[in-house]
């Protein structure tokens, strides 16, 4: 155990260096990374606004042209059926109004009109996102699918009422700004607001409602903007997500008091046939394009490897009440147990002699490869590739304590580690629009404007030291409170993966049984490694005895609160038993 000290005359210097990566050089760092994420990070604030241009006065573009995709299916034709409703998607924009000051670092937000919108669609809701980054959204436009007179998919709405307006806020702005929500008539729903920089009603035919039952629930999703008030805009996401759902964002924003309920819906795909998912060549040329790069850190032990070669140098399958007779697997994990449940019966674990298992703990990058999962997501509006890379070995955590970074000994080391990051790609067009970084037991969306490309269109990812976490940026992020917790530590080293070199498809249900063969070792439900053998309790009192005694109660404050999976009670399991393996990942 090592407990770095620091002397008063040197506690800012001190202080500083935890902001940067524990490597030779320094690496950029983004103010959004030397923060605490509890549970996901947030930005620093300012309230200062410069005569600089902000970041939403550019339009962000992907790096590289999207690609001409193989054909076949209704994938990137641009339209999708939703079975009552025909829908697209629509990014230009032309802004109405803008405030600047509110919301993330304080730079306000500005609010758009769709335009450019094809013939016979109609808009169904405004746009708006944060001043802090460049412009780069969506929003779904839609038109009746058939004809029914006697009840049409979309209808007028038969008035507005006013929501907010900016005419008596003492806040920096580009005239008045006033959203106002539609008034559908019996049987329809609003799914958009609209914005005028005027107080008059906009027409009544600037928005379209939808029938109810061609409608979702909606939750709130990021901050988006807030006055000084209790009135937030946010962005807006289906309630109800996953493999199954058939609800389909709009990409619109939810305007309301904080204790109010979202005041609109979304919509539904009830024809839900999957046409618009690609095929497994679509997703070989998506993979292609989008295949992520990770980099890891200069002082990484532990790297990935593929499951088989784990399997083929000596990993073990324990039996409970015969755990004096592990079993050695096969390479294919042929006779591992199938299916079952999380229950404890069995686990696997390195092998038992003591060299082999610490060679089989550094991994092999050179034969690693990844697993891709292919889902839908969003009533099929999207598609989401779950990238999975599997390390042998979890490494010991470090913590950050006030000024100290603080050795935890064999706290948070455990054996089998499964991480991930998700590619969501566009169904219209086939454009990635986000991607999801795992970061322990959560993690966090990311839009691609808000990335670092390489090869193009290849999104970077950042592997913390010893635990793997996934982050887009290099730097630290703290794991807790601000002033103390586990510290994730990236840094753009020498040592890369690029996942599009070596990746198997091991799931893909839409497609059929026939399409995708799972492998043996997908279907084994329990423990990729053991249960922790040492005690908690016993190696944190030997960091406690280390620290002063004004530190000694916050420190174990902080590890009671954070995850088990972060402490590395013990090995996690598989892909196919997680949450997200059918459902939304979590944040």
């Amino acid at each position: 155990m090592t407990v770095r000290w620091c002397s008063p005359v040197f506690f800012f210097t001190t202080f500083c260096i935890l902001t940067l990566c524990n490597c030779s050089s320094l690496c950029f760092l983004d103010s959004a990374f030397v923060t605490c994420r509890n549970p996901s990070f947030s930005r620093i604030t300012s309230s200062k606004k410069t005569n600089n241009p902000l970041p939403v006065e550019t339009t962000f573009k992907i790096p590289a042209p999207i690609p001409i995709w193989p054909s076949g299916n209704g994938f990137a034709s641009g339209t999708i059926d939703l079975g009552e409703l025909k829908v697209s998607h629509v990014s230009t924009f032309s802004k109405v109004w803008t405030a600047y000051e509110g919301g993330p670092l304080n730079l306000g937000a500005t609010f758009y009109e769709p335009v450019s919108v094809p013939q016979g669609f109609s808009v169904l809701g405004y746009y708006s996102q944060p001043n802090n980054q460049a412009l780069y959204g969506w929003v779904i436009v839609a038109k009746a699918a058939r004809s029914d007179k006697s009840r049409p998919a979309l209808a007028l709405p038969t008035d507005y009422t006013l929501v907010w307006s900016s005419d008596s806020q003492n806040i920096k702005q580009d005239g008045f700004g006033y959203i106002w929500l539609p008034v559908p008539s019996s049987g329809y729903k609003a799914v958009g607001h609209v914005v005028t920089n005027s107080s008059e009603k906009p027409s009544l035919d600037k928005i379209g409602c939808v029938r109810s039952d061609l409608t979702e629930d909606i939750e709130t999703g990021n901050w988006i903007w807030g006055p000084k008030s209790s009135f937030n805009v946010y962005s807006s996401r289906p309630s109800v997500r996953g493999i199954e759902a058939s609800s389909v964002a709009i990409g619109t924003f939810v305007a309301k008091k904080d204790k109010d309920a979202p005041s609109l819906s979304c919509l539904k795909n009830i024809k839900n046939d999957l046409s618009s998912m690609p095929n497994l060549n679509q997703i070989q040329a998506l993979f292609k394009a989008y295949s992520p790069v990770v980099y890891f850190h200069p002082k990484e032990k532990y790297f990935p490897s593929s499951v088989n070669w784990f399997f083929r140098n000596g990993a073990l399958l324990y039996t409970k009440g015969q755990e004096s007779k592990p079993v050695q697997i096969e390479t294919t994990g042929s006779n591992l147990p199938q299916n079952g449940s999380d229950d404890g019966a069995y686990w696997l674990d390195l092998p038992a002699d003591k060299t082999a298992s610490e060679t089989v703990k550094k991994g092999n990058l050179a034969e690693a490869g990844v697993y891709l999962h292919i889902k839908p997501a969003l009533g099929a509006t999207f598609t989401d590739i779950a990238v999975w890379i599997f390390y042998p070995f979890n490494g010991a955590a470090r913590a950050k304590i006030e000024f100290l970074t603080v050795s935890l000994g064999r706290i948070g080391e455990h054996v089998g580690d499964w991480e991930h990051v998700t590619l969501r790609i566009s169904n219209f067009d086939g454009e990635l629009k986000s991607v999801y970084f795992s970061q322990h037991s959560k993690g966090s969306w990311v839009s691609v404007s808000n990335l670092e490309f390489e090869k193009e269109n290849k999104a970077v990812v950042y592997a913390s030291m010893h635990g793997h976490a996934a982050y887009p940026k290099a730097g630290v992020v703290v794991e807790g409170k601000a002033s103390i917790g586990i510290r994730n530590d990236t840094c753009k080293g020498k040592v890369v993966m690029d996942t599009g070199s070596r990746y198997l498809v091991v799931g893909a249900e839409y497609l059929g049984a026939s399409k995708i063969v799972e492998a043996a070792w997908l279907n084994y439900a329990r423990k990729w490694g053991p249960k922790i053998s040492y005690n908690i309790d016993e190696e944190l009192s030997r960091v406690k005895k280390m620290l002063p005694g004004f530190l000694r109660s916050k420190f174990e404050g902080m590890i009671r609160s954070v995850p088990g999976e972060v402490l590395g009670e013990e090995g996690p399991t598989g892909p196919k038993w997680k949450d997200n393996w059918s459902g939304d990942e979590r944040v």
